[in-house]
């Protein structure tokens, strides 16, 4: 009896790592994909609904930007090829709840190596399945900007 209940635990404990690694997976490629200006790439892993929005701080305050997702596309897209940037991860934490993960990321973002702004990632996604395929997807992003 002992062993069974090992071994249960074990194949859960697996699973959920197994889980979490396949999210943090779509995460890095998301921001492989972003630092290589892959808009096609992004595309794959971006539900078509997926929403865009950022919170600055600063000593005037705080305020909510929307972005839509085809503008963020275009304006990746037309980053100049010299420009250099680097949105640096620092860590991950994920929770899982059936077909919904989201994943909390703390970030510094560089441009030519220069410390621009820092603050948090939030990122929601949803697992798609198909007959063919079951696939994460990032649904939502929003983050956070300080200097």
């Amino acid at each position: 009896m002992r062993k069974t209940v090992v071994m249960i635990v074990l194949l859960i404990t697996a699973n959920a790592e197994a889980q979490n690694q396949e999210i943090q997976n779509v995460i890095e490629t998301f921001f492989e994909a972003f630092h290589a200006k892959d808009t096609l790439r992004l595309k794959t892993i971006c539900d078509e609904t997926m929403m865009l929005q950022s919170i600055s701080e600063n000593a005037k305050g705080t305020r909510l930007t929307n972005e839509k997702l085809q503008a963020f596309f275009k304006s990746i897209a037309s980053i100049p090829p010299e420009v250099k940037f680097q949105e640096k991860i620092l860590n991950y934490s994920i929770q899982i709840d059936g077909s919904m993960a989201h994943v909390w990321t703390p970030y510094e973002f560089y441009v030519d190596g220069k410390l621009i702004h820092k603050g948090v990632n939030a990122v929601t996604l949803f697992r798609k399945d198909t007959p063919e395929t079951s696939e994460w997807k990032i649904v939502h992003i929003i983050d956070t900007r300080r200097k």
